[in-house]
C-alpha cells in the first residue's frame, strides 16, 4: 500500500480503547497478488470516500483455510479457522466485508460452527449497502456509450451463497450494455479455479474450463468483463491472454469500475 492511503489496523485501535465498524478481511489474494493488490486499494479509497470507520487484522490475518478444506485437509482449515477465529473474537468483531468469495462464503458459512459468528458482506453486497444509504452515488463510467460489460458469476457468490443481483444492480448504475453470457446466473460456468483448482495444473482434457469461459464472454461483444473474485479474475485474464484479446478486453473488478466513475 502507497503512503497515502491510510489503512487502520485493529491491533492500534484497540490499543487506543476503539473498535472499527467494520473489519475489512484483505485474504490471501488481497495481500500477495500484485494484480489484486489494486483491487484492495481501490476499495479501500472507496470505503474511505463514504467515510466508513473500517480496520485490518494487517499482520494478525491468516488464511481462512478455504484451500485447505476444498482440497481435503480437514485439520489444517480448522487449525487455521480457529486461530482466525480466536484473534476475531479478542477484538470483538461483528461485522466483517471481503472481496474474495472464498474468505466470504467460509467466514459466513463454516465458521460459525467453531465459534466465529460475523455478519458478512461480499465487497459488492456491501457497496450496495452504501448506494441505498445515501453514502455512495455510483456515477456512469465517461463515455459509456463506448463500455459494454459482461459479468462473470462467482461460484461461491452465485450457487454458494445465492447472490446474483448485488453485483449487477452495481453494473446497471454504470452503463446501460449488460450483456449476459450463455450460461449465468445459477447456470454459471466456474472459472476453473475453484475448489482449490487454483493452486495446480489442470487435469488433462478437451480444454481448460477458463478458455471455455472466456469464449463466452469474448462472444458477447463487450470490451469489459466484470469480475468479483479474485481467483476468477487470474482465471479469465489468462484466458484473455490466451486468445489475444488483451487490446480490445479488459478483466476488471466491479470496485474497479466503480472507481472509474467516481474518478477515486
Amino acid at each position: 500500500m502507497n503512503s497515502n492511503i491510510e489503512i487502520p489496523v485493529m491491533a492500534d485501535l484497540f490499543q487506543k480503547g476503539e473498535e472499527a465498524d467494520v473489519l475489512l478481511w484483505i485474504g490471501c489474494a488481497g495481500s500477495y497478488d500484485d494484480r489484486y493488490k489494486k483491487v484492495t486499494k481501490t476499495f479501500v479509497k472507496l470505503l474511505h470516500h463514504c467515510k466508513v470507520k473500517f480496520a485490518v487484522l494487517g499482520p494478525e490475518e491468516s488464511c481462512t483455510g478455504d484451500p485447505a478444506r476444498r482440497a481435503g485437509n480437514e485439520f489444517l482449515f480448522q487449525m487455521q479457522a480457529m486461530a482466525n477465529i480466536q484473534v476475531l473474537n479478542g477484538y470483538n468483531v461483528k461485522k466483517i466485508v471481503t472481496a474474495c468469495p472464498h474468505c466470504f462464503n467460509t467466514i459466513k458459512n463454516e465458521y460459525p460452527e467453531l465459534g466465529g459468528n460475523y455478519e458478512v458482506y461480499h465487497h459488492t453486497q456491501f457497496i450496495e449497502m452504501l448506494v441505498k444509504e445515501g453514502k455512495l452515488d455510483i456515477a456512469p463510467i465517461d463515455g459509456v456509450q463506448d463500455f459494454s460489460i459482461t459479468y462473470h458469476d462467482s461460484c461461491y457468490l452465485g450457487r454458494a451463497n445465492d447472490e446474483y443481483e448485488a453485483p449487477r444492480n452495481l453494473l446497471k448504475m454504470l452503463t446501460s450494455d449488460l450483456r449476459e453470457m450463455e450460461r449465468n446466473r445459477s447456470n454459471g460456468l466456474c472459472c476453473g479455479a475453484g475448489g482449490a483448482q487454483m493452486f495446480k495444473e489442470p487435469e488433462h482434457g478437451r480444454k481448460d474450463i477458463n478458455i471455455e469461459r472466456t469464449e463466452e464472454a469474448l462472444r458477447t461483444g463487450a470490451n469489459i468483463i466484470a469480475s468479483a473474485c479474485p481467483f476468477c479474475m487470474t482465471m479469465m485474464s489468462d484466458g484473455v491472454k490466451n486468445k489475444e484479446k488483451e487490446s480490445e478486453v479488459e478483466v476488471l473488478d466491479i470496485v474497479e469500475l466503480i472507481a472509474k466513475g467516481k474518478k477515486l
